[in-house]
């Protein structure tokens, strides 16, 4: 060796290693590299998905939109909108719900807040514990109920007002009509403002704080939730809305979706010149929703949810075509908007089958299948000992909220709405005192 050049032992070298190569099968070869690549790849630890990209969302969009819910029939016709800020990731839930910025949005008078707020303070705000409530509701007699949202994990903005009369424009007396409102086209005004007020609300917060929004819920406090809004419900460029009592057009009782799309569906007020223009005549709330959303692009998709409307209207029973089915608070459900009260059922099973048969699809209409509906006879009033059967129902620690409202005196009251006070940013109301003495007597 001592007598042998460096350079010619290069030279055998490059020369052996091209004889292996030629004589190497290139499939195993193939095999190799790719193993190779595949334990780099695994062993790498950052996470392709830490960001939003086109690949992230296409997963994510396609696994939401195959849920077995009645998408928009005009889905093909209507673009899609990009989301804003969104916090997404690859784990069991669809959506990291618990990085993103959540708003939760409650409107509506106070009626029977004694067994709906527990509910949504328990299947809501506890599920996304790092969301803001906002509150906009109208004084009355029942207000001193939101004292309950004490015990709500965020409070952001809180208004509570006296409700006035809302001049009535050409155009909305052209757009809206009076028909199956209580209150004709005012009540939709109020209605109408209670929303769009809410939206309000949170944008207020938005430029104080200085960042927006990834999601707003938008409900009702009259809902009861009998289990639990799931993160499945957050689509990306979606607005999810409940299945059924569409009256012509969609379901305005609870809304989900992200910043774009929620700032156009609580635009009820601001929009209806627009639907003016549009050649829009003689709308209910549902059809003037349902086309507020087309008009402006906004997808949207129907999943059955786990919450009914609480109600102390009267309905004939059983309903007839264009009636309206009353739900038993007992029903398994999900009753997705559905109204509903706490009574002993007078119809299930095949009943149900024949009740809801006769009912048109695109009114009041609900689920019923699979022994999910149970019904009232709502032609009257609560049934004596509907407490009873709420607190069997709902549970220990619902019916012990139900009780404690029933017995609770101005002290308690003033003392829970003075902490509500100082734990939200904005407070907009009147004094603790005067909302509690409407609905209490002093003690």
């Amino acid at each position: 060796m001592a007598g042998i050049s460096p350079q010619k032992i290069d030279c055998e070298t490059k020369l052996s290693l091209t004889k292996w190569f030629a004589d190497l099968d290139w499939r195993l070869l193939f095999l190799i590299v790719l193993s190779l690549f595949l334990l780099v790849f695994i062993s790498t630890p950052v996470n392709p998905f830490s960001s939003f990209s086109p690949i992230q969302y296409f997963f994510l969009f396609n696994r939401n939109v195959t849920d077995n819910s009645t998408a928009n029939d005009d889905l093909s016709s209507v673009p899609v909108i990009a989301p804003a800020n969104l916090s997404l990731s690859t784990e069991a839930r669809p959506l990291d719900l618990d990085m993103s910025k959540t708003a939760v949005c409650l409107v509506g008078g106070a009626r029977r807040f004694e067994l709906t707020g527990p509910s949504i303070i328990q299947n809501v705000l506890e599920v996304y514990p790092n969301a803001d409530l906002f509150l906009h509701s109208p004084l009355d007699k029942n207000a001193f109920k939101f004292s309950l949202l004490k015990a709500a994990p965020r409070l952001a903005s809180i208004k509570i007002f006296e409700p006035k009369p809302i001049s009535e424009t050409d155009s909305e007396v052209r757009v809206l009509t009076s028909a199956d409102s209580p209150n004709g086209i005012q009540g939709l005004l109020q209605y109408f403002n209670l929303v769009e007020g809410c939206l309000t609300l949170i944008q207020s917060y938005q430029k104080q704080k200085n960042f927006t929004y990834d999601w707003i819920v938008r409900t009702r406090v009259d809902g009861y939730w009998n289990a639990p809004l799931t993160p499945e419900n957050f689509i990306p460029a979606q607005y999810v809305v409940p299945p059924g009592s569409s009256y012509g057009g969609l379901n305005d009782r609870l809304g989900v979706g992200d910043l774009n799309t929620t700032s156009v569906a609580l635009s009820r007020l601001s929009f209806v010149p627009e639907l003016d223009s549009a050649g829009f005549r003689q709308l209910n709330s549902e059809t003037a929703f349902k086309a507020q959303l087309t008009t402006h692009g906004i997808p949207y998709l129907s999943k059955r949810l786990p919450f009914c409307i609480v109600t102390d209207r009267e309905y004939h029973f059983p309903p007839n075509r264009f009636g309206v089915p009353v739900a038993a608070l007992s029903s398994p459900g999900p009753l997705s908007g559905a109204k509903c009260r706490p009574c002993k059922p007078v119809c299930e099973g095949p009943c149900v089958e024949a009740v809801m048969s006769g009912l048109d699809r695109s009114w009041s209409w609900t689920n019923w299948e699979n022994g999910t509906l149970h019904l009232c006879d709502a032609h009257g009033e609560w049934e004596r000992g509907w407490e009873r059967v709420f607190d069997m129902v709902a549970g220990d620690r619902l019916a012990a909220e139900r009780k404690r409202v029933k017995e609770m005196k101005l002290k308690e009251c003033v003392s829970d709405f003075e902490e509500m006070k100082r734990r939200a940013l904005n407070w907009e109301a009147p004094s603790a005192e005067e909302i509690c003495k409407l609905g209490l007597e002093t003690t």
